[in-house]
């Protein structure tokens, strides 16, 4: 029954979250806190976790969540769960594709889809923003950054590159200014 419960809740969240990635975040917050399968501080450094790793963020954290609650065959099943719903929608999209590829209805259901997905990525973003207590000065860097991205089209290679050459010269002034206090 156990397993059952985490497979319904994640299938839930993989079939109704329409942008995934980043557009699961509330509704994975809103499933596995109101469960009380975690706390919302719990929630959010997980979240933080979760985003170092490679692959799929909603698969990441759901493999995580599937972890801590039932160790390895927890983990499996919130992944499967996760994945199904998005691969069954995707293959019946790519069955009939052909058929409604040119149709102006669809072509504004998904043109109106849009902005709520952008609404479901930015949403977890003020509220990662708010639960490490980030001022707005420190906000400044990732909107530089997505200016650069989506105005002049810069590839986000090089802003990774620059983010790691100005970590790498940050760490030098500090290490600088740390040698010359101790002197």
């Amino acid at each position: 029954m156990k397993y059952l419960l985490l497979f319904m809740t994640f299938a839930k969240i993989g079939m109704f979250t329409i942008g995934g990635g980043y557009a699961m975040i509330p509704l994975i917050e809103r499933e596995i806190v109101k469960k009380r399968w975690m706390s919302k501080e719990d929630f959010m450094e997980m979240f933080a976790l979760t985003q170092s790793l490679p692959g799929v963020f909603a698969v990441n954290i759901s493999i995580f969540v599937g972890y801590k609650l039932h160790k390895v065959k927890g983990s499996l099943v919130c992944a499967l769960a996760t994945i199904l719903p998005s691969f069954v929608i995707m293959m019946l999209i790519a069955m009939f594709f052909a058929h409604f590829q040119d149709n102006q209805v669809m072509i504004r259901i998904f043109n109106g889809i849009r902005p709520a997905v952008v609404a479901l990525i930015v949403i977890p973003c003020i509220s990662a923003a708010r639960a490490l207590k980030l001022k707005y000065w420190q906000l400044v860097l990732p909107a530089i950054t997505t200016i650069l991205i989506w105005q002049f089209g810069l590839s986000p290679v090089y802003i990774v590159l620059a983010g790691i050459a100005g970590g790498m010269l940050y760490t030098l002034w500090l290490k600088d200014k740390l040698r010359k206090l101790q002197i």
